[in-house]
């Protein structure tokens, strides 16, 4: 079951579940899909250890099926949490395989990539359709990745707010995901700077201290 604090990008690895012909769900989907989760979580906590350990193995158990729209799911999951993070690279492992997948992958990995047109809204997760046709409400996306991938979306594109934006701050940082917290607070941060105000900038700065200061034995 997938941990309560965290719902991995639905469309990138919600079908490895459901893969098995008959009632017994294949061994190579459930440690799949637990590699996919402790990925994920492990990279939005900031964990550099852990974090390619567990997809590296998502990936090889997944590569077993010789079934490359399978393994584009676990590629497009990792740029899924790199944008919530604020890392705008490019999805290569994803581009490599989209060949072989889905159209509504493709419609999601241009979304992911700020390059979504109007027509590949009705194709996306249904958390992201209003972002992608031009809404700015992040709020009203109760999923905490889903939120972070929005904003990130909207910051790429000129269109965050400072609620977006606080908003983001909130939602990783009642997570305790440290990695997308850090990238969002410098993002608050840097505004406060553009408009003068010293006092908030410095503030933010404290915080983002906190946040990287090494735990205690």
């Amino acid at each position: 079951m997938t941990p309560p604090r965290m719902t991995i990008v639905l469309i990138a690895v919600g079908a490895l579940s459901a893969c098995a012909s008959g009632p017994k769900v294949p061994d190579w989907s459930l440690s799949a899909l637990g590699h996919v989760q402790r990925f994920a979580e492990a990279y939005l906590s900031g964990d550099a250890r852990v974090a390619p350990r567990e997809f590296e193995q998502a990936r090889a158990d997944t590569a077993r099926t010789g079934r490359p729209d399978l393994v584009a799911r676990i590629e497009l999951n990792r740029c899924a949490v790199q944008v919530a993070s604020l890392d705008f690279a490019p999805c290569t492992g994803f581009d490599a395989l989209a060949g072989d997948a889905s159209a509504a992958e493709r419609a999601y990995a241009r979304y992911l990539a700020g390059q979504a047109a109007p027509a590949d809204a009705p194709q996306l997760p249904p958390q992201h359709r209003a972002v992608a046709a031009g809404g700015t409400d992040v709020a009203a996306i109760d999923e905490p990745l889903a939120r972070l991938i929005a904003a990130a979306e909207l910051l790429r594109q000129g269109r965050a707010t400072p609620a977006v934006v606080g908003q983001a701050v909130d939602t990783a940082s009642s997570q305790g995901w440290r990695r997308p917290l850090l990238a969002w607070l410098g993002v608050q941060r840097q505004r406060a700077e553009q408009g003068g105000d010293a006092a908030e900038a410095a503030r933010i700065g404290r915080r983002m201290d906190l946040v990287q200061s090494p735990a205690r034995p």
